[in-house]
This record gives C-alpha cells, sequence and structure tokens, in this order.
C-alpha cells in the first residue's frame, strides 16, 4: 500500500490518481479522496455496484455536460469498471407532454441517458433495485444512492453502503471502490438507539408512518436504530416503506428489527441490550399522521410512488381499480420501475389502472419528475398518498399532502375527495 495524503491507496489507486487510466478515473479518485479526508477513511474498499441518483431535475445544463465531457473519451478510460445502475429518471420520455413537462427537460433526460449509455452505465432508472434487478448480500461493500435503496440494502439485504451523492457514485463506477468510512466499518453498524412498537403495523402505510416515527425519534445519519415488538416477519413492501420514512424523516441508513433482520437474529448481536428501550406508542405513530389528514377534502391527484411499486404492488393496485372509474376532477399517478412495468403490462395490471382513469408511469419517480411545474402546469394543490415518504417532501414542492392506505387512495381518486 502507499500513502497518499494520510489515506492509503494501493498501486491500482495510485496508477488512477496519476492519471494513468484517464482524466475520468482520475478525477474519480481524487474525488474519493477528498470525500475519504473528510470522514478520516484509512484506505479504499472494492464495491461490487454502483446506484446512482441523477435526474435532470437536479443536474440541470451543468450537471449533463459534466458528465458528456467523460462520454466524450475513448471506450477503453470512459467504461465504468463494475456493475453500475442508476436511480428513477425525471422525464418518462414516453408520456411528458400530457404531464406538464417540456421538451426542454425531455431533451436534458435524453442527452443524460445518452452520456451514461456511452460510460456503459445500465438505465435501470429504479430505486426498487433491491426488489428487481440483483439484490445485494450479506457484508457485500456497495456504493449506493437514493436514501431508500440505501436503507433497505443495509438493513434487510445486510449490504454495506453510505449515502452516495451522484458524483460519489459515478466515482465508485468508474474506479470500483469507495472510500472506507461510516457504513462500511463493523464498528458503525451496531445499535445506538432502542425502540419497542407497542401498536402492530398492519398495512403498508402503517409501516410507513412507524418507521417514519423511529427516524424522526433517532433523529441523526449516525444513530442505528434496533427495534423490538414486532411479532411478525413483515413483507418486502412493507421494510420498503417502513425504510425509505426512516430514511426520509431522520436521515437514517441503517436499522436493525430483532429477528428479522440479517444481522440481529438477538438483540445483543447489535449490542442492544445495553441500550434503554424507548416505547413507541399509539400517541407518537397519531402525532405523525396528524398534518397529513384531510377527510372530506377535494383531492387534485393520487400518487402512488416513492418508492416505486413492486409487481405485488402492481397488483394489489389494478385489483383496487377493477371495475371502477376515478372522479373527473382527480389525477391518478402510479409509478413503477421499468422492468416491473414491463411484466405489469404483461399481466393487466397497466391496463386495469388505465382503465379506471390512470396514468402509469415508468422509470421515473413523482418528486423526481419537476414535481412543482407538473403540479403548476395541472392545477394540482391537494395531493393524497399512501407514501408516508412523499407526504413528508412534497409540502416543500407546494402541494397540500394528504396520508391514506392504498385502498383509501383509490376510493379518494374514485369520489375525488379524501375517504376515511
Amino acid at each position: 500500500m502507499i500513502g497518499c495524503c494520510d489515506m492509503k491507496l494501493n498501486e491500482k489507486e495510485q496508477a488512477m490518481l496519476a492519471g494513468k487510466d484517464g482524466p475520468a478515473r482520475q478525477w474519480a479518485i481524487e474525488h474519493q479522496l477528498q470525500v475519504g479526508r473528510m470522514f478520516d477513511a484509512e484506505d479504499m474498499v472494492e464495491v461490487s455496484q454502483s446506484h446512482m441518483m441523477a435526474d435532470p431535475e437536479s443536474l440541470g445544463e451543468a450537471g449533463v455536460a459534466f458528465v458528456e465531457q467523460f462520454a466524450a473519451l475513448p471506450k477503453e478510460q470512459r467504461s465504468v469498471a463494475i456493475p453500475m445502475i442508476t436511480d428513477p429518471r425525471g422525464v418518462d420520455l414516453t408520456y411528458y407532454d400530457p404531464l406538464g413537462q417540456t421538451e426542454e427537460m425531455a431533451n436534458l433526460e435524453r442527452r443524460f441517458v445518452a452520456a451514461c449509455e456511452k460510460l456503459g452505465i445500465m438505465m435501470t432508472d429504479t430505486c426498487i433495485n433491491y426488489q428487481t434487478i440483483m439484490p445485494p448480500v450479506l457484508g457485500d461493500h456497495i456504493a449506493y444512492g437514493d436514501t431508500g435503496v440505501v436503507i433497505y440494502s443495509n438493513s434487510v439485504c445486510g449490504a454495506r453502503s453510505n449515502f452516495e451523492g451522484g458524483p460519489s457514485a459515478l466515482a465508485a463506477g468508474l474506479t470500483g471502490r469507495t472510500p472506507r468510512y461510516g457504513l462500511h466499518l463493523d464498528r458503525h453498524r451496531q445499535a445506538t438507539k432502542r425502540f419497542l412498537v407497542t401498536e402492530q403495523p398492519e398495512e403498508l402505510t402503517d409501516w410507513g408512518v412507524l418507521g417514519a416515527t423511529i427516524g424522526r425519534m433517532a433523529g441523526s445519519y449516525w444513530e442505528v436504530p434496533v427495534v423490538e415488538g414486532i411479532d411478525k416477519a413483515p413483507t418486502s413492501d412493507a421494510l420498503k416503506h417502513f425504510g425509505a420514512a426512516m430514511a426520509s424523516y431522520g436521515s437514517t441508513p441503517l436499522f436493525h428489527i430483532v429477528g428479522v433482520t440479517p444481522e440481529c437474529h438477538r438483540i445483543e448481536d447489535v449490542s442492544g441490550d445495553k441500550l434503554e428501550a424507548r416505547q413507541v406508542t399509539a400517541d407518537d405513530l397519531a402525532a405523525l399522521r396528524q398534518p397529513f389528514g384531510a377527510k372530506g377534502e377535494k383531492v387534485d391527484v393520487v400518487v402512488f410512488a416513492a418508492p416505486q411499486l413492486s409487481l405485488v404492488e402492481m397488483q394489489q393496485v389494478a385489483n383496487l381499480c377493477q371495475g371502477r372509474s376515478k372522479h373527473s376532477d382527480t389525477s391518478l399517478i402510479v409509478c413503477t420501475a421499468p422492468s416491473v412495468y414491463a411484466d405489469a403490462q404483461r399481466m393487466g395490471y397497466n391496463d386495469a389502472i388505465e382503465s379506471f382513469g390512470g396514468k402509469v408511469l415508468q422509470g421515473t419517480c413523482f418528486y423526481q419528475q419537476y414535481a412543482r411545474e407538473v403540479g403548476e402546469a395541472n392545477g394540482w394543490k391537494r395531493l393524497l398518498s399512501n407514501s408516508t415518504k412523499i407526504v413528508n417532501i412534497l409540502g416543500g414542492y407546494g402541494y397540500l399532502p394528504a396520508l391514506a392506505s392504498m385502498e383509501a387512495c383509490v376510493a379518494s381518486a374514485e369520489k375525488g375527495e379524501i375517504v376515511g
């Protein structure tokens, strides 16, 4: 190993830093050194996969041009070193004008997609890659973006990733490593706070509310909650909503559930037995829900997104839509991964949702697709969802968000007002 500015680099990494593998990898390793020094990393760790958040709304012209400069390099200098995948896009290029998105937005998306493809990045366009592509495994070091992806992969799969911003995920894809700090280290994966659940969650929104409540109580990226009191194993979709909401409310990248998640067969496995337990009560859950209740109010748009829907969720929404029609003044938007969309199309789920009057978008997520501009273009204010994550976010985009179960969301879209 060769020392470099208090971080150790091996010969391969030193060659990248010297520019021997081209300017893209040189930029990437320099970026990673800056991140590593900030977090006192001693060296790099090899990663098996990278997942990048990079929708055009957040990238802008400058971000797209930045990636395009690497795409213009010779192939041997620009290709990613490991499998690299992408988070939801900002524009569904098969359906954007009716949403109120502009050709300028679509063109920015097209340019970015073309640049990524030249780098060898797989345009998976999903935040549920752990349900659809190649889930990481216990102990697998990865470099993932998207808070929901990271918390599920860390907690449910037992893989190891920090929250990687877009540039850091790209750097990991180009180098095949990331700085060894945070959740790549055993000591940061031990529990720091202990929670006892007293009310059992039932449907997906309940799981989201519970996750959000614990995330808000934990309150820090560096806190690791361990949860007791869950009396039966949750589904993948339940844990998806639980983790996404926890990360949204608490910036939490890792949780343990005793007897459920792979690193916590017993509470002693994560040192939770040394912590004082805090109860999560019905009052705590009601307090989380309170700002998002709007029973009887007119609803402009019902959104199923954040996270994208699994195939099982697509079936559930389709079954609820069967034989019904949405209200003429209410829109219904469903966001899913392209791979799920294809299966849902084959199985008739998309047709059932669209016969109801809804629209299924593939490869996008609602809050990442110019949500403010879309809302203004359509005159949408009151938004209803079963996702605790999305209602936490969209208040900042000019919406009045409300929260309800999947069943109540579809019934509200049919009636045109929020039902209980």
